[in-house]
Order: C-alpha cells, then sequence, then structure tokens
C-alpha cells in the first residue's frame, strides 16, 4: 500500500500548480488518463431548447458522471400550436440522467428562462437551483401557484461567489446587464477549461459610445475559455442597442410634455423600467397606478427586497384613479403585445372597470414587437387611436431598449472573452448562424464554431476540437394545456389545425341492427364548414351518401360499426372536397337500436 500511495502522488519534476494537480486527479495507467492531455475527454453540451426558437431556454453541460444545466423556460404558443398553453423543454435524456445532475442554474427571472420550472423539477430528481435574490423570490410566487409541486431546493448566490457541482465541476458568477435585476452570468469550471454563459446580456454604452461595465468581462477573458455559450436574439440587428438610461430620458421628457394622462404599456417583468417610470414621476409629482397581476406581483417582490422605495403616496390603486387630475396620473399595465385578456387591451376594447380612455390620452407601447404578435398589436393600436389616444411606440421614438446585444455588442463580448470554442444559443436557426458569422469575423476559426441545427443536437468538444454527433437527445414539442403535460401529442395538434382550417361536419345515424336499415334522416352539425342554411344541396347529397352506405352493408351479419363509420368518413369527405376543396374532419356516429 505504502508503494503504491507514493507512485500515485508521484509528479515530474519541474511540474507545479494545476497541471499537477489534475494528474494528481487522473493518475498514469487509469482509464481517460490526464484530462488535459488526453485526447478522449470530452464534455457534451446539448440544447434541448432555444436552439430553434425564442424561449423554452435550458442547455446542458456534461461532463463523465456530472451534468449542470442551464434555465428552464417555456416558450409561448404559436399558430401551429392552437388551443396550448406553453411549450416547456423535453427532459427525457435528464430524466434518464437524473443522478448525474449536480444543480440547475437560473440565469434571470424571465419566464423564458424560469417558467417550466413547476413542471419539470420532479421529472429530474428536484435538483437544487442556484440563482440570485430577486430570481429566486420570483420562482416562488410562481410556485404558489403549483401547491402540488415538490418543495423547491434553492441556493441563493450572487456575482463573485464560487460553488462546487459534483466532481467535474465548480461554478463561478458574474454580472451581465439585461431589462431584470439580479441577472447573472456563469462561467463552469472544468479540468479542460471553462465554459461561459452570460444567459440574456447587453453591452451598455455611455453618451459618448463607450462600453460601460465591462471588466468582469475583461478579467474573464484572461481565463482559460474552451466554449462560450452566447444568446442570439438580436444577431441580425447591427450596430449598438440603445442603452436604458436613453429610454428613461425620453419618458420623461415625454411624460414632461403630456397635458394629460400616460398609460404606459409593458412586459411585467421590466422591473428596472417600472421602477425608474415611478422615480420620474415622483420627480413630477404625478400618481402612478399599476394595473396587471403579474407586474403587481413583480413589483411587490422588488419592494419586499429593498431595490427600491417608493414615497407610500405616490402608486395609487386604479379604482382611486378618478380622484385626482388627469395631468396627475400615471398608470402602468400588461398588455403592450395585445393579449387578450391583459390590461392595456381591455382598456382598448372599452372592456377595463375602472380605466376609460379620454381623448388626449397619451398611450406609450414600452416593448418591442415579439413575432408572431404584430396582427395582435395592430388591432390593439387601432382601437386605441379610435378612442382618441396619442399613440407612442418605440418605432417613433427611443421608448423601448432590447435587453439583447445587437451584433457589435456580441463581437466585443467574444473579442473580451476570448474562447477557443463558440456556439450560439438562443434564437431560431438564421440567428444562431448569424451569430456564428459575428464570431467568425472577430477571429474564431469556422472550425471551432458548432451552430446547432436544432433543439437536442449533442456537441462535443475536448481540448481540441468541437463537433456535432450524429445522434440526438429528445427534443420534440412538450405540451401544457391546462392541467395536462405532454398528454397532447402531434396528431392532436393535427386535429386542432384541421379544425381550425377546415372546420368538422358530424353526422349522426341511427341503425336498427336487426335489420341493419336507417331509421328516418341523418342528422348532420356543421361547425367552421358551411352554413346549413345556405347548403341545402350539400347536406341532402351528403344524407343520401350515408343511406347508400349503410343500404350496401345490409347483408353484414352482424353489421361491423367501425367499417361502417370508415367507409361514411372516407366517402363522405371525398364527396365534400369535389363541392367545396375543403377537408373538414368528418366525424360520423352511429345509434344503434
Amino acid at each position: 500500500m505504502k508503494i503504491a500511495t507514493q507512485k500515485f502522488n508521484l509528479r515530474p519534476r519541474g511540474e507545479t500548480g494545476r497541471h499537477a494537480a489534475f494528474r494528481t486527479l487522473w493518475p498514469q495507467g487509469r482509464t481517460g488518463s490526464n484530462p488535459v492531455e488526453g485526447t478522449m475527454e470530452k464534455i457534451k453540451i446539448i440544447p434541448l431548447g432555444g436552439a430553434e426558437e425564442i424561449g423554452r431556454n435550458m442547455t446542458i453541460v456534461e461532463y463523465r458522471n456530472d451534468i449542470v444545466i442551464f434555465d428552464a423556460g417555456l416558450q409561448f404558443p404559436e399558430e401551429e400550436t392552437p388551443g396550448i398553453d406553453y411549450i416547456i423543454p423535453n427532459t427525457k435524456y435528464l430524466e434518464e440522467r437524473k443522478n448525474k445532475i449536480r444543480g440547475l442554474i437560473i440565469s434571470h427571472g424571465h419566464l423564458d428562462h424560469i417558467g417550466a420550472i413547476p413542471y419539470l423539477m420532479d421529472k429530474i430528481g428536484n435538483p437544487t437551483i442556484y440563482t440570485t435574490r430577486l430570481t429566486k423570490a420570483m420562482i416562488l410566487k410562481r410556485q404558489e401557484e403549483f401547491p402540488h409541486a415538490p418543495m423547491l431546493k434553492i441556493q441563493e448566490i450572487k456575482s463573485g461567489d464560487k460553488i462546487k457541482l459534483g466532481e467535474n465541476f465548480k461554478a463561478k458568477f458574474f454580472d451581465i446587464t439585461h431589462t431584470i435585476p439580479d441577472a447573472i452570468g456563469t462561467a463552469i469550471e472544468t479540468p479542460l477549461g471553462n465554459i461561459i454563459y452570460p444567459g440574456d446580456a447587453k453591452i451598455e454604452h455611455n453618451s459618448k459610445g463607450e462600453p460601460t461595465k465591462i471588466e468582469e468581462y475583461i478579467k474573464l477573458g484572461k481565463e482559460k475559455n474552451l466554449v462560450l455559450l452566447l444568446e442570439s436574439t438580436n444577431s441580425e440587428k447591427p450596430g449598438i442597442s440603445i442603452s436604458e438610461a436613453t429610454v428613461c430620458k425620453n419618458l420623461e421628457k415625454i411624460f414632461r410634455e403630456s397635458p394629460k394622462r400616460i398609460i404606459i404599456g409593458t412586459f411585467s417583468s421590466q422591473i428596472e423600467r417600472i421602477i425608474e417610470i415611478i422615480k420620474i414621476a415622483e420627480k413630477l409629482k404625478r400618481k402612478v397606478a399599476i394595473d396587471g397581476y403579474s407586474m403587481k406581483s413583480n413589483i411587490e417582490i422588488a419592494k419586499k427586497l429593498d431595490l427600491f422605495k417608493p414615497r407610500k403616496e405616490t402608486i395609487i390603486s386604479v379604482k382611486n384613479i378618478g380622484d385626482y387630475p388627469e395631468e396627475k396620473i400615471i398608470i402602468v399595465c400588461t398588455g403592450a403585445q395585445g393579449e387578450k385578456e391583459a390590461s392595456l387591451m381591455r382598456i382598448a376594447s372599452h372592456k377595463h372597470s375602472h380605466i376609460k380612455l379620454h381623448s388626449g390620452d397619451t398611450v406609450i407601447l414600452s416593448s418591442s414587437i415579439i413575432p408572431g404578435n404584430e396582427k395582435s398589436i395592430q388591432n390593439l393600436k387601432d382601437n386605441l387611436a379610435r378612442q382618441g389616444a396619442k399613440i407612442i411606440h418605440y418605432e417613433v421614438a427611443d421608448v423601448h431598449a432590447s435587453g439583447h446585444a445587437y451584433s457589435e455588442e456580441l463581437k466585443l463580448i467574444i473579442k473580451m472573452l476570448k474562447p477557443k470554442f463558440f456556439i450560439p444559443v438562443h434564437g431560431h436557426y438564421f440567428m444562431l448562424k448569424t451569430n456564428s458569422m459575428l464570431a467568425e469575423n472577430v477571429g474564431i476559426p469556422k472550425d471551432n464554431i458548432a451552430v446547432p441545427i436544432r433543439n437536442g443536437a449533442i456537441i462535443e468538444v475536448s481540448k481540441d476540437k468541437i463537433q456535432t454527433l450524429k445522434e440526438t437527445a429528445p427534443a420534440n414539442y412538450v405540451m401544457v394545456d391546462g392541467l395536462g403535460v405532454g398528454d397532447v401529442k402531434e396528431i392532436v395538434l393535427r386535429d386542432r389545425q384541421m379544425l381550425s382550417k377546415d372546420g368538422i361536419f358530424v353526422i349522426i345515424a341511427v341503425i336498427d341492427t336487426k335489420e341493419n336499415k336507417i331509421k328516418g334522416s341523418p342528422d348532420i352539425i356543421s361547425r367552421g364548414f358551411v352554413y346549413l342554411k345556405e347548403s341545402q344541396e350539400l347536406l341532402k347529397n351528403a344524407r343520401h351518401i350515408v343511406k347508400k352506405i349503410v343500404h350496401e352493408s345490409a347483408n353484414m351479419r352482424p353489421l361491423n360499426i367501425n367499417f361502417l363509420k370508415d367507409n361514411i368518413r372516407e366517402r363522405v369527405g371525398k364527396y365534400l372536397f369535389q363541392k367545396t376543396k375543403r377537408r373538414p374532419m368528418v366525424l360520423p356516429v352511429i345509434i344503434e337500436v
């Protein structure tokens, strides 16, 4: 034993420091040998969400027996997912390896990064969540809506902290700039180098166009950085984004010049901006009414955490806005994306209980347009304008600043962090590809860049090479619909899509099974297909086809109901298409008597 012990601790002459420590941890003769020198040592990086869309962000880093997860977000439904509440990442890969999961690191409190937590934690073994104070409070507030979910284990962290995650990972955290306080970036230390994940970040610039708050990026750039996982949301946008300070300066100017009420629609998660709006209101001696459940909750959380302390008389209830002169009122509410039940849309459609638009009111849409919401936002603006409101939005004035870096900011982050390998994340494929071209532009070799082709892509990184494997992790849609999670499959979606396009055509027939004859005339119900009163000839012929099919089956003993339904569905469907060039869902209902 003594000899063996000495052998394991032998160190070649002149070998010191970190390299020697690795040789002690992975001694000669052990399978895999030294992770720094061994060519077989590889780290897997797998985006389970966020590589084909905006939202549903989740990326995992796997090395040996350790897995660390970045974020667990949701995606809002699209036209292709009618009736769905949310789409969340597929965690089958993690469920099969839950014993290897060492923690879930949450970068910030937006729903596209925390929204899937209540649905996924039990499935993946309820690992410890590591996040900042505000994000922790927002996660716990949302968890109150899920009383049957397991109690979460959350360890609060802050910039500068360093934690050990399993045998192979250490995580250290650094401040980043986003549109919500307490957003944080992460550097995972591995035996091969750092895996850096800034999360959603931008670089603020001062009035001279000089970048600010970049010291931690520069400091981190002096280390051995193996891979940078960089978001791609605004990679297509040239130049640099406007600063939040510019937005607040413009808002104050608008507030001073507006003679009547001001109504501001923005995201409930734009906590920093809402806080600044309240501060400007206090400066101008205006009252602020906040409307929207999620917005009220977030502001209450910010107050409890002492992120700001408004004067008691500043914030008033929307019920009391009539008690003050119109020129003293600012209303901050949700609904700038045209969401049907949100506060601003209810105001625009005359459905709000306490807020009625007056001619001369100024409405500020302090948010950008999320792709897919263009029509809803246009309807919102039309309805507001019909009531005499003056509308100001980000395309006509700088009243919104994105929290996502533009192309020049992304290039600056890459240059400061100096990674060996680059993986773009967070966005549609074209955004990821554009981000990869930015990386090439600042000196990252093309062979050192891996663009995820789809969610579930498995990217392997060694000290000398990065490659995307042919095999993939499961990453198909997992849909939340009411109380169901994952029970809405592709076939259900196809049915919903068909119903939304061509409607349904229900045929109800009563059949005497003793004589195999139809009794009376089949009833027909049409929804979303044709107007029955104006389609009598069509209905008459459809009934005739059903009677003919039943007559042809008169000698079948016993009568095969399933065969009869399939025959009706096929032949009636064919007839309807010939006459209308539409394919409604044909649903035969057979009642046996």
